[in-house]
């Protein structure tokens, strides 16, 4: 294993991820890049609500690389915890010497349930809010999977299409701080209750309070499209939104729905539902008013070749594998219920620098938040996540 020290760690982050043109892995000129017919500033105060099961795993890894380019300060989970306080409503205190820094963190990505007043203390007035939400027919049976032994729901019954059959032979909403993933988790992590009634005014008003709270809603189905709008809407690089799919499973892991399912989970999940269709309809306007069909389409070939690039730069497979052929096993990510969780293999023979942009680009959610905290609280204590401690394992005080 390749252990960082402390001091190395420091300077990645003093703008490893800064490097452009001849420094950078791969070569580009500017003129390859689509200016913006006015000139704007990136945005570094940026708040991302990270929803469950929407590829917000990958948006996580684009936004702590973010932080290491620009040496911004992240708002960390306190202590030993992974989350923000989740599936508790966010708190400040949840955040890491909350007390200390008050409103100067520039970014906040990992799992919270929103909670805007809360949020507000942490983040400055002039804040970027964005989320992502994904059809709630995949999602429901990606969460099934994923959450199979952690959610009574769904242990008790057999397979995903039982459980829809008849949800509530197995969903109890007492149960709810162990069950919100069973039925309208992404309600639930915008901070409203689940298991409300699905009233078309009740319904109406949080849409409008969602619309007042985030500036931009991103549609995890269409995720290239989405990196495209935020890229725009924090005037960011393309090189900031160029990322590996992280945290997805095998092919062989997914189950099945049947075409009764799928309309059931429609109605099981019918708040999810109407928050999808909404924010669908929202974010292709959105990319109507500023962008165009047909820009986007030249943009988001353009991320593909870059990403392509990138992979035959970085990969050893040139794509994701199984766990069972992840060698460096502190690559590994977190394994959750049935889901085989899919990881990389890198190429042995890159030069350093070009070694430590890939191994960013390919490190797990949990790998990293330790990572970070340890460069930004030496002081505190590390966290204990029961993996290999490549990114945490700095020089001992």
């Amino acid at each position: 294993l390749i252990i960082f020290s402390l001091c190395l760690g420091l300077i990645f982050l003093s703008g490893f991820f800064h490097m452009k043109n001849k420094n950078y892995v791969i070569s580009k000129s500017h003129e390859e890049l689509l200016i913006p017919s006015t000139p704007c500033r990136a945005k570094t105060n940026v708040m991302f609500l990270k929803t469950h099961k929407t590829a917000s795993s990958t948006i996580l890894n684009i936004m702590f690389r973010f932080v290491e380019r620009y040496n911004l300060t992240v708002a960390l989970p306190a202590d030993q915890l992974v989350h923000l306080g989740y599936p508790k409503t966010f708190l400040a205190h949840f955040v890491e010497e909350f007390q200390s820094i008050g409103q100067n963190y520039n970014i906040l990505c990992n799992h919270l349930r929103f909670n805007p007043l809360e949020v507000q203390k942490v983040m400055a007035a002039n804040t970027f809010y964005f989320s992502i939400l994904r059809n709630p027919i995949p999602l429901l049976e990606s969460s099934y999977v994923y959450y199979k032994d952690n959610v009574p729901a769904f242990r008790i019954s057999k397979d995903v299409n039982e459980y829809l059959a008849s949800p509530l032979k197995y969903y109890h909403p007492a149960d709810y701080k162990q069950n919100m993933y069973a039925r309208n988790i992404m309600w639930f992590d915008f901070g409203y209750d689940n298991n409300a009634e699905d009233n078309q005014e009740y319904i109406q008003t949080v849409l409008k309070e969602i619309e007042q709270n985030f500036h931009l809603i991103l549609i995890a189905d269409y995720f290239d499209e989405s990196m495209i709008l935020l890229k725009h809407a924090l005037c960011w690089d393309l090189d900031d939104v160029i990322y590996f799919k992280l945290n997805s499973r095998s092919q062989d892991t997914v189950q099945t729905l049947t075409p009764e399912s799928k309309e059931r989970i429609k109605a099981w999940c019918s708040l999810d539902w109407n928050l999808y269709l909404h924010f669908n309809q929202s974010f292709w306007r959105r990319i109507e008013e500023t962008i165009g069909l047909e820009e986007l389409e030249k943009e988001v070939t353009h991320l593909r070749t870059r990403q392509r690039e990138l992979m035959e730069t970085c990969l050893l497979d040139q794509e994701a594998v199984g766990k069972d052929h992840i060698k460096n096993k502190a690559l590994l990510p977190f394994q959750s219920g049935a889901a085989n969780i899919l990881g990389y293999n890198l190429k042995q023979d890159l030069d350093n620098r070009t070694l430590r942009t890939c191994q960013k680009m390919v490190m797990p959610e949990l790998q990293y938040t330790a990572y970070l905290y340890a460069l930004q609280h030496p002081h505190k204590k590390r966290k204990k996540l029961g993996l290999p401690l490549l990114w945490t394992n700095f020089q001992e005080k």
